[in-house]
């Protein structure tokens, strides 16, 4: 098993993987998936987010936690679940609630985020696998500071690149994004336990959308 990033993500931050943290963090990784299964994503998916959307692509960041601890549900994009998940996860029902609201569109008929990916919008964990049941449990391993590192990446090297953060663990991205280039959109999370406090409503589809169109860019079709 190699833990390293599809090759257009590997020449962007590439030096992330020759650091000590990441040595360490990829024999952690390693050992979760060959002697404490299950974890999720598949291995093969660990770096989907990456695969589907480059860092030429990237237009718009959606910043998640880390992936869904439940079987079956992850598969390596933030938010995102197998297109054959039914009833969705709570968040995803109110992130969809949104969007159908504010960009006037049908209720998507499953949770598979891939064609948002595949247009540039980077769906991003802050931690990128998880073990069955428990959320949070890789926390510390060293996810938090690769993906720090894509981030600041990311505001360094791109322009005019949108940035949903909801909640209080995403938005600890904030000092990683310089405000003047790019557009930092904030808001609770979409979990039904803060909702209600400004996701819904927030506007964030339409606002990323007019922000793009305005630097001449195109916008991404929700």
């Amino acid at each position: 098993m190699s833990l390293l990033p599809p090759i257009p993500w590997l020449e962007f931050i590439g030096e992330e993987c020759n650091k000590a943290y990441y040595q360490k963090l990829e024999k952690r990784i390693k050992d979760a998936y060959l002697n404490h299964p299950p974890v999720f994503p598949p291995q093969h998916l660990i770096f989907n987010a990456l695969e589907q959307c480059t860092p030429e692509q990237t237009r718009v960041v959606i910043i998640g936690q880390d992936p869904y601890p439940t079987a079956g549900y992850a598969h390596g994009l933030a938010f995102s679940v197998r297109n054959h998940i039914t009833p969705l996860p709570k968040s995803l029902q109110n992130i969809f609630r949104e969007l159908t609201n504010d960009v006037r569109i049908p209720y998507p008929n499953h949770g598979d985020l891939s064609d948002w990916a595949k247009q540039g919008v980077l769906l991003l964990n802050t931690i990128l696998t998880v073990s069955e049941g428990s959320p949070g449990s890789h926390a510390g391993f060293g996810w938090e500071q690769f993906t720090d590192h894509i981030i600041h990446r990311l505001n360094q090297e791109k322009q005019h690149v949108v940035v949903m953060l909801w909640g209080t663990q995403a938005q600890r991205k904030i000092p990683h994004i310089n405000t003047s280039k790019h557009l930092i959109l904030t808001a609770p999370h979409p979990s039904p336990l803060s909702a209600y406090r400004g996701f819904l409503g927030c506007g964030h589809f339409s606002k990323a959308n007019a922000f793009l169109e305005s630097k001449g860019l195109p916008t991404i079709a929700w």
